[in-house]
């Protein structure tokens, strides 16, 4: 209702819109401020509570903030709803490498190479997802298992990039 309706009591052609906190979020993200992005991912979570997508764009904006236990949750919620979603395997995976649990993040790691992206951007995902997956088998000369840190050797491991619709489409 403008300004002039609302004094004169007349009602307006106007109806009230409804936010679009997933875009807000998005461009909060974009603009670094993770902590206002994140308001608004849970403020979408608010209107669309099984929408995996705004939950794996809260686990990557979790993971850029140092809270990679809540980014776990994230990803797994976002699995729970989307079994198939390969960027949360992928994100998942090197979280939990991170943390020690190599046997989990193998799983998610062959999750995601299941149903990897055929597109030419995924492909350095891909590829880093397969030499982290064959390293996880093999162990390296002096015969010891390699750490987590010698596994993520990529620096682009945690970085975003969509494998299926762009997340404005997923609302």
């Amino acid at each position: 209702m403008s300004f002039w309706s609302r004094l004169t009591g007349k009602p307006g052609s106007q109806k009230p819109q409804k936010l679009d906190y997933l875009s807000e979020a998005l461009a909060l993200e974009r603009q670094g401020d993770y902590d206002a992005a994140l308001t608004s991912y849970r403020l979408a979570m608010r209107d669309q509570p099984s929408n995996f997508k705004v939950l794996q764009n809260m686990a990557i904006a979790y993971t850029k903030i140092g809270q990679p236990e809540q980014a776990i949750r994230c990803y797994r919620g976002a699995l729970h709803i989307e079994p198939k979603l390969a960027g949360a395997h992928y994100g998942l995976a090197f979280l939990l490498l991170k943390r020690g649990d190599i046997a989990d993040a193998a799983y998610h790691l062959d999750a995601f190479l299941i149903d990897a992206p055929k597109s030419p951007e995924a492909t350095r995902w891909v590829t880093h997802a397969r030499d982290t997956l064959d390293a996880l088998r093999t162990t390296n000369d002096d015969g010891r298992e390699l750490s987590a840190d010698e596994l993520e050797a990529d620096p682009a491991a945690h970085d975003h990039f969509e494998m299926d619709s762009p997340p404005e489409e997923a609302q």
